[in-house]
């Protein structure tokens, strides 16, 4: 696992949207820090920390520390509600759930593609499907896998890789476990597609016209007998 962010914060006083306005004006982001044995607590954290996390991908269900003044230690917490400007898309809020070893939650994890570059599939100019880029788990919340490694190098067109394939960490689970659901196939390019649709329209007018012709010599045959 990656080092753990530490998001350093203070209290904060004022409450509401017109204090949320001001801290923010302060150059903080508000949010809360809730769960735990502890009650909800209103902080504001530093933003730039806040915002150099997000635009790294590291503002998610992932473990992280808050730095609270007054408290021994470092307090291990979840990203859990990340509010965004609706224009600036930037954080503009940040829930984080106070967690320990016994905490466990529901996460969405990664999902990454390995040895792209010799898949036999991909060589013949097949297409990376990407169904799902992240799977649902049931993970120790101080033990979150960072991302999930996939190998398509011996995939080939039309293979496909499911569920069943995902290298589970001790203490992780699926949380869909009643069908074992794809993450990637390798696609045909779209010149074989197109190939293959029209070699089955092909088929498909030769049997109407069959059937057609048969059909023809059946009339005919009744007339004669008439």
């Amino acid at each position: 696992m990656a080092e753990a962010d530490v998001f350093h914060c203070e209290p904060r006083g004022d409450t509401g949207t017109g204090g949320a306005r001001k801290v923010r004006r302060e150059g903080w982001i508000p949010g809360v820090l809730y769960g735990g044995d502890g009650e909800p607590v209103a902080i504001q954290l530093k933003s730039n920390e806040i915002n150099k996390a997000f635009s790294q991908g590291r503002l998610r269900p992932q473990l992280a520390k808050i730095d609270v003044p007054g408290e021994d230690g470092q307090q291990p917490v979840i990203p859990r509600d990340v509010q965004l400007h609706p224009v600036k898309g930037m954080p503009v809020h940040v829930d984080f759930l106070r967690v320990d070893d016994k905490t466990r939650i529901d996460v969405e994890v990664p999902v990454r593609f390995i040895n792209e570059e010799i898949s036999p599939g991909l060589k013949r100019g097949g297409v990376l499907n990407i169904v799902r880029h992240a799977v649902d788990v049931y993970a120790p919340a101080t033990a979150i896998p960072d991302h999930f490694d996939i190998d398509v190098g011996e995939m080939d067109i039309g293979d496909a890789a499911h569920a069943s394939v995902v290298a589970l960490p001790d203490g992780v689970t699926l949380v869909t476990t009643d069908r074992d659901f794809t993450i990637v196939t390798i696609a045909a390019p779209s010149a074989v597609r197109s190939e293959a649709d029209e070699a089955e329209g092909e088929e498909a007018a030769e049997g109407e016209e069959g059937a057609e012709a048969a059909e023809a010599g059946a009339d005919d045959d009744k007339a004669d007998k008439e």
